[in-house]
């Protein structure tokens, strides 16, 4: 009874020491179950990578859509990815930078409140990511395009307009009593040029929104014309 207690044991173990009368030491394996654990190994193994891959698909961004050339980005995001999408995202639908613009309601001078605003928030934002997470490829590549955004983006129209529109705008609005900034801003020597790149811009801003967006939902957002 003895004996058959002590087969059954082994018999019930992947690895089993045997310890005989003259006091040898032998080593046992049951092959069978110990495939069977490296067989489910495997199998986790591979759902898992599959499982990941749906929820991180590859996500592609053309820089043509924002006129920054014709090169495209792809990369797999993670979670930080998503997280610093998000907050782009968040900057980029509370201000007027991704919003459109309606220069018949809107006034220039505020907008290019919002837009330096966005450009010191997303420049804080950037630094703020450990340098840890900046090295992940997908990682970096987000940060780079933000930058591009924001160095191509932003940067030339207000470089080129905003001192001479604001200097004329206030000079204009002091000199002026009882009138709407709307109409004032038209009168702009230079409105028309001013208009269509700040149209322009602001709709290469909404595409950039529309594409965080889409990276943080898996879903695309309609940008409104």
């Amino acid at each position: 009874m003895t004996t058959t207690a002590n087969q059954s044991a082994e018999d019930s173990s992947l690895i089993s020491f045997v310890l005989s009368e003259d006091w040898e030491v032998s080593l046992h394996l049951d092959t069978l179950p110990l495939v069977a654990v490296i067989l489910a190994i495997i199998i986790g193994w591979f759902l898992v990578r599959r499982w990941m891959g749906r929820r991180f698909p590859q996500f592609e961004i053309d820089a043509a859509e924002f006129g920054f050339g014709d090169h495209k980005v792809s990369f797999k995001p993670n979670n930080v990815d998503r997280q610093i999408a998000y907050s782009i995202w968040v900057e980029l639908s509370t201000r007027k930078v991704g919003l459109p613009i309606d220069l018949d309601d809107d006034v220039i001078a505020e907008v290019y409140d919002s837009w330096y605003a966005f450009f010191a928030v997303t420049r804080e934002l950037i630094k703020d990511i450990p340098v840890s997470k900046v090295r992940h490829d997908s990682t970096g590549k987000i940060i780079s395009l933000s930058i591009e955004v924001l160095n191509e983006g932003l940067r030339p129209h207000l470089t080129k307009w905003q001192v001479r529109f604001r200097h004329w705008y206030d000079l204009k609005m002091e000199s002026k009593d009882d009138i709407c900034p709307q109409d004032v801003q038209k009168e702009f020597p230079s409105y028309d040029a001013l208009s269509a790149d700040l149209l322009e811009v602001n709709q290469r801003l909404r595409t950039y929104r529309t594409r965080m967006h889409e990276l943080v939902t898996g879903k695309r957002e309609q940008v409104n014309d």
